[in-house]
């Protein structure tokens, strides 16, 4: 349904995954989920505020997306630019479809929240001697306002400093742990979170962190297509989790594909290398099979274009030539420029026979960034009191329908600073950690089996894409039907099946969180009947402002089917617990 946003029940049947009970459990103030840009920031400002933070994360600490950000972090930083120019160009690249408010926070905070990185300890290029910031340029930017470290290593180097700078301080972590539901207490609130943690140790198997503030910082979903630039721990756990407690998520729609990601073959699966858009802003062309630079008198920018319009551009031209990618042309950087400049890039092409020095290379679109996800506020607060979420896990309303290229590392930077703000002014240090109230019943969802996870990405892929009709969405909307069938769930009509679910497990646990957000997409993706962004309808090609400039919010109800509206216009309304600002 569209039009106003459904009544919230304050009695809730907890909606959970099958797992053990813990077999163990710890008290924090805050507990943070993820290990990226987002996670690490909020909890050292936390911990520097005197709460009792832990981080847990599901691989090692430096595993999560950030460490594979090549191109850099965006802030007006250089001379002659400044938050308003880097406004304008967000908004244009958000389609008609950003929070303004939430962008300008983003704008006006970010150059100072950037100094605070470095000050942490990331060292970033230098221009010269005087340590002057080496800035770039990158797609929809209209200045060059790229910060980078280790020519293409930004991700990489801002993840060592704060993993540094977590360990320095002593911070409590979880590593190798899989967040599985959310806790609440008698009323409700938040009071901590249920987590498997893998291998060895004192705390092998599952557990419980009690905190009264949960800050989920869980990353992407890119694993839910068949080809992604994401590590392979991105399976969307956070916004499945936000479901089942009933949180709100929105725009799960917009998935950006990454228009250069290294070609490995039609039947490459999982993580692909990226091949920066800072490549194409020192300078690099996009080519077909001929040589022919088809992106000149398609946009203003040309190869610099925001992204959704470089991936339609290349999807476009591979079907026109019955071809399976198209090609970059960067001989023209010389062996020292690409050995100085891009020295990630260049080994991972190399690694895979290709010498971009001396030979183009072969590129095509894969998923790469969710700029939907749990619905927040601009102090990171979502629907749930005690909830908070950031970085690419949430919807701040920044990206709109499609992300500005080295928006994200600030968004994570900036609104992780505010969520600590806001976690610090509810929770005081030194609080009792929440009881969690063991619901009258909790009803499971039955898992998918592992085995059917290339199924669902394949599904995906074809027909949630780049390109998306009424037809393609309608095949994969039914075919995850049958996939919630094979595994005991009941169908889209609400009829029970009988069928054998698969048993608890870190795979079928991953499994089952990629077909909760895959569900969610597709049917945010046939509702939205236009083409916006990284949106692309086929059946409906044009951008249509009178019926869709606004977003889709959606929440998971109490019998598990979808509970939709639409926002008002483009700004995100505040969600209603806790109201105010810290």
């Amino acid at each position: 349904m569209t039009g106003q946003p459904p009544e919230q029940t304050t009695a809730r049947t907890a909606i959970r995954l099958p797992a053990p009970a813990p077999g163990w459990a710890e008290p924090a103030d805050v507990v943070v989920v993820g290990s990226g840009v987002a996670g690490l920031t909020a909890a050292l400002r936390c911990a520097a505020a005197g709460l009792r933070a832990v981080v847990v994360t599901k691989a090692r600490l430096d595993d999560g997306s950030t460490r594979w950000a090549q191109g850099g972090i965006a802030a007006a930083l250089g001379e002659g630019d400044t938050p308003e120019q880097h406004l304008d160009d967000t908004l244009v690249a958000g389609a008609g479809l950003c929070d303004e408010e939430a962008v300008r926070l983003l704008v006006t905070e970010g150059p100072d929240a950037v100094r605070r990185l470095i000050g942490a300890g990331a060292v970033f290029d230098t221009a010269d001697t005087a340590g002057t910031l080496a800035l770039t340029r990158e797609g929809g930017h209209h200045r060059r306002r790229i910060a980078h470290a280790g020519g293409d290593a930004t991700g990489a180097e801002i993840s060592r400093a704060l993993v540094a700078a977590v360990r320095a301080e002593g911070i409590r972590t979880v590593e190798n742990a899989l967040v599985l539901d959310l806790l609440t207490d008698a009323e409700g609130r938040t009071a901590g979170v249920t987590l498997h943690v893998m291998g060895e140790g004192r705390h092998d198997g599952v557990g419980a962190v009690h905190a009264p503030a949960v800050v989920l910082a869980t990353g992407g979903m890119g694993q839910v297509f068949s080809a992604t630039t994401n590590p392979a721990v991105s399976t969307g756990d956070g916004v499945a989790l936000a479901l089942r407690a009933g949180a709100e998520v929105a725009d799960l729609e917009f998935v950006q594909f990454h228009p250069t990601v290294l070609f490995l073959g039609a039947d490459a699966e999982g993580q692909q290398p990226l091949v920066s858009e800072a490549v194409r802003g020192e300078g690099a062309h996009l080519v077909d099979a001929d040589g022919t630079r088809f992106m000149v008198g398609l946009h203003e920018l040309a190869e610099l274009a925001p992204r959704d319009i470089v991936a339609k551009a290349i999807t476009r031209r591979m079907q026109e030539r019955d071809a399976e990618h198209m090609y970059l042309d960067a001989r023209h950087f010389g062996a020292r420029m690409w050995a100085e400049r891009f020295p990630t890039i260049l080994a991972a092409c190399r690694a895979h026979s290709i010498d971009p020095v001396t030979e183009p290379i072969p590129v095509a679109p894969a998923a790469h960034y969710a700029s939907g996800g749990i619905r927040t506020d601009r102090w990171g607060r979502t629907t749930l009191p005690g909830l908070y979420a950031c970085g690419e896990a949430a919807c701040t309303g920044v990206h709109g329908a499609n992300r500005l290229a080295s928006n994200s590392l600030l968004e994570g930077l900036v609104y992780a600073e505010r969520i600590a703000d806001a976690v610090v002014a509810a929770h005081p240090a030194g609080g009792p950690a929440p009881v969690p109230a063991e619901p009258a019943r909790a009803e499971t969802v039955p898992l998918l089996a592992p085995e059917q996870r290339f199924a669902l990405q394949r599904t995906m892929t074809r027909g949630a894409g780049v390109l998306r009709s009424e037809a393609s969405l309608a095949q994969a909307a039914e075919a995850l039907s049958a996939l919630r069938a094979q595994c005991g769930d009941r169908a889209d009509d609400g009829a029970p099946v009988e069928a054998k679910p698969a048993e608890p497990g870190v795979e079928s646990w991953e499994a089952t969180n990629l077909l909760c957000v895959a569900r969610v997409l597709v049917d945010s993706a046939r509702r939205r009947t236009e083409t916006r962004g990284c949106h692309w309808r086929e059946d409906h090609p044009d951008r249509d402002d009178t019926h869709w400039r606004r977003h889709l919010v959606t929440r998971l109800a109490q019998d598990r089917t979808l509970s939709v509206h639409t926002t008002a216009g483009p700004g995100l309304p505040a969600t209603a617990p806790p109201g105010g600002t810290p």
